[in-house]
C-alpha cells in the first residue's frame, strides 16, 4: 500500500500497452503526462493504512514479509497483463477502478454528492415559429390546392407571339380547331371557383357549347391558315422585340431613324414597317401598360435633357466669355463645398462636352483631373462621376430658376409697355409730342 506500488502498476500497464499497439506502429499515445487526479490518487494510496497503524517500530521478519508480499502482487500483475490480448485491445485502460479520487480512508464520497435523488426538469421555452413569407402566401392565396386540370390543346399548334401581329381572323381558325380536338378527347370545361356561382355556370355552359358544336377544318379554312401564317412578322423573336422597345424608349417614338439604327440584326426599311404596325395595332399586346410606361419614362428624359440645353444656352448667351464672366444666382443653395470658380468650370464644360451624351460625366470627370487650374484642388479632383453629376444637376436647377426670374420680369414689362396711360397726366414723351404737333399747326397748346 505505497506509492511506489501504483507507480510500478502503472509502469507494467504502460509496457504492456507499448508491446502491444505502439511498436507495431498503431498508435502513438499523445497523453504521456501524469494528470491532477492521478497524481493525487497516488499519494492518498495507503494513507488509511498509515494514519491507522499504531507500531512504528519495523522488523526483519517485516521487511521479508513485504518483499515476499511485493513479489506476489508482481506475479498476480504479470498474470493479469498476459491475459490482455489484441482481440480484447479495446477495453484495455490504463486506469484502475478500485483507486478512485473519491475514496479517501475507507469512505466512497461520491455516493455522498447524489443529494437530489428525483430531478424536477425545468419547462423549456417556447419558441414562436419565424414569419415565412411563402408559406403565408401559400395559404392566403391556398396554392396547396388542387388546380383544376389544364384545357387540352392539340399536339401540332403554330407558336404564336402577340408582338408579331398575325390578322385576327387566323386566331379564329386557330380556336376553331382547339375546340373540334376538345369534342374529339370529351372534354368537359370545369366551373370556375374565383367567379360568382351564376357567372361561373354561364360561363361554363358557354364554353361547352362551344365545343360542343365545333367542326373540323375544310380544305379552304386550311389553306386561308397556311396563308395567314405567313402575313405576321415571323422573324421578329422576344429579343428583337425587346430590342425595339429599349430603342423607342432611348430616343422616343417619333424619332424613327435612331431607332432603326439602334435594333440589330435588322435593316431600317424592317424596322419601319414593323414599327408602323406596332402603333397601330399596339392595343393587342398583354403587356400594354408596362410597354407605354417603359417608353413614356424615356421620352421624360429626353424633354428633360431638352429643357436642360435650352436653359444652358440661354444662360451662355448672356456673356461672352462664360469661362470668365458667368455667374451663378445662387441665393440660400450654394453649398460649403464647391465654390463659383469650380461650379462656373462645371457649367461652361458640361454645355461645351453636350448634355445629350450617355458617358457625358465620366468626360468631365477627365476634364477636371486635367485642367490646370484645378491643380492642386484635390476636393474637386477627387469627386466621382456621380458626384459630379449631382453637383451639376443642382446648377442646372439654378439656372433654370433664373432663366424663369428673367422671362417673368420680361413679360411684365412687355405688359406694362402695352397698357394705356389711364392716370390723366401726360407722359414727357406725350409732352413732346404734343409741342411738336402745336408747332407744326401753330396753335397753341391748351393748358
Amino acid at each position: 500500500n505505497t506509492v511506489e506500488e501504483r507507480i510500478i502498476e502503472k509502469a507494467e500497464r504502460k509496457l504492456k500497452l507499448d508491446h502491444l499497439v505502439i511498436q507495431q506502429g498503431r498508435l502513438v499515445d499523445p497523453n504521456t503526462k501524469v494528470n491532477k487526479e492521478e497524481m493525487l490518487s497516488w499519494i492518498r494510496n495507503g494513507a488509511d493504512f498509515i494514519f491507522s497503524g499504531k507500531d512504528s517500530t519495523v522488523t526483519d521478519e517485516d521487511i521479508d514479509e513485504l518483499i515476499s508480499r511485493g513479489q506476489k502482487k508482481t506475479e498476480e500483475l504479470n498474470q493479469l497483463m498476459e491475459n490482455k490480448t489484441e482481440e480484447n485491445l479495446r477495453g484495455f485502460s490504463m486506469e484502475e477502478s478500485e483507486y478512485t479520487v473519491y475514496n479517501f480512508e475507507g469512505v466512497d464520497y461520491k455516493q455522498k454528492q447524489k443529494v437530489f435523488t428525483h430531478w424536477i426538469e425545468p419547462p423549456k421555452r417556447e419558441r414562436k415559429a419565424n414569419y415565412h413569407v411563402d408559406s403565408y402566401f401559400r395559404d392566403a392565396l391556398r396554392t396547396s390546392e388542387p388546380k383544376a386540370p389544364k384545357a387540352p390543346r392539340p399536339p401540332k399548334q403554330p407558336n404564336i407571339q402577340d408582338f408579331q401581329f398575325f390578322p385576327p381572323r387566323l386566331f379564329e381558325l386557330l380556336d376553331q380547331e382547339i375546340y373540334f380536338y376538345r369534342q374529339q378527347v370529351n372534354y368537359k370545361v370545369p366551373l370556375n371557383v374565383d367567379l360568382p356561382k351564376e357567372e361561373a355556370k354561364a360561363v361554363q355552359k358557354e364554353e361547352q357549347d362551344k365545343i360542343d358544336n365545333a367542326a373540323p377544318l375544310n380544305e379552304e379554312q386550311q389553306a386561308e391558315k397556311e396563308a395567314l401564317l405567313q402575313e405576321g412578322f415571323t422573324e421578329w423573336n422576344k429579343r428583337d422585340f425587346n430590342s425595339f422597345i429599349k430603342a423607342c424608349e432611348k430616343w422616343g417614338r417619333d424619332d424613327v431613324e435612331n431607332i432603326a439604327e439602334d435594333v440589330e440584326g435588322k435593316t431600317p426599311k424592317e424596322v419601319k414597317a414593323y414599327m408602323e404596325v406596332f402603333w397601330e395595332r399596339c392595343n393587342e399586346l398583354q403587356d400594354l401598360e408596362k410597354i407605354n410606361s417603359q417608353i413614356e419614362r424615356g421620352e421624360a428624359k429626353i424633354e428633360r435633357r431638352q429643357n436642360t440645353r435650352r436653359a444652358l444656352e440661354a444662360k451662355m448667351a448672356r456673356y461672352r466669355a462664360p469661362f470668365h464672366q458667368l455667374k451663378m444666382q445662387y441665393g440660400t443653395n450654394k453649398g460649403k463645398h464647391y465654390n463659383e470658380e469650380e461650379d462656373r468650370f462645371l457649367v461652361c464644360m458640361l454645355y461645351q462636352l453636350g448634355i445629350d451624351k450617355e458617358n457625358v460625366y465620366d468626360e468631365l470627370r477627365t476634364e477636371v483631373r486635367n485642367a490646370p487650374l484645378f491643380r492642386f484642388d484635390w476636393f474637386l479632383k477627387s469627386r466621382t462621376a456621380a458626384e459630379l453629376q449631382r453637383r451639376c444637376n443642382t446648377l442646372i436647377t439654378l439656372i433654370e430658376r433664373e432663366n424663369a426670374e428673367l422671362e417673368e420680369r420680361e413679360g411684365k414689362k412687355k405688359s406694362l409697355g402695352k397698357k394705356p396711360n389711364s392716370s390723366g397726366t401726360s407722359t414727357p414723351t406725350q409732352k413732346r409730342k404734343a409741342d411738336l404737333m402745336v408747332k407744326n399747326s401753330g396753335k397753341k397748346p391748351k393748358k
